[in-house]
């Protein structure tokens, strides 16, 4: 069994329990900068097929904890109180929001500013940026140079989330 079908395994086994069997559907989607999105209109709950390969069982375990606890406090719930108690109930006990890493080698786009720090894109980026690391404010003394990947570029090593 592949890791993405341990997760697929999973998640089906958390909605029938929480949310009732044919209620709530699972799949991948092809998100670089979000783990995880619970769709309230399809009723379907879907994790990034790129990050869940990266992550640990039990990260994954946590965003998928995550979205299940959206789709039982509904689509008004947001991260506020009743998302928390719910989340907490399930057993959740990561933050809010994903902080993990973000599939980098898959971005297209790879900027450094001055200091070397790097940044990745998916879109083609329109406008200068200026590192958020050297300065919290636009500062033109930190741009950030875009490059496009190339086949050359060694892929950037991701590791999983610390809860």
């Amino acid at each position: 069994m592949t890791a993405l079908d341990a997760v697929r395994l999973r998640a089906e086994e958390l909605i029938a329990e929480h949310l009732g069997t044919g209620t709530w559907t699972f799949g991948f989607d092809h998100a670089k900068t979000r783990a995880g999105q619970c769709d309230f209109a399809r009723r379907r709950i879907t994790v990034s097929r790129h990050l869940a390969a990266r992550f640990s069982d039990d990260d994954v375990e946590q965003v998928l904890l995550h979205e299940v606890a959206h789709a039982l406090a509904g689509p008004r719930a947001g991260h506020g109180a009743g998302w928390k108690r719910t989340a907490s109930a399930l057993g959740y006990t990561g933050s809010r929001l994903h902080d993990g890493p973000i599939a980098s080698e898959l971005a297209p786009w790879i900027g450094v500013c001055p200091a070397g720090h790097e940044h990745f894109r998916y879109r083609t980026p329109t406008r200068q940026l200026a590192c958020a690391r050297c300065s919290r404010r636009f500062d033109s003394r930190n741009v950030i140079a875009w490059r496009r990947r190339t086949a050359a570029d060694a892929p950037t090593t991701v590791s999983a989330p610390t809860a």
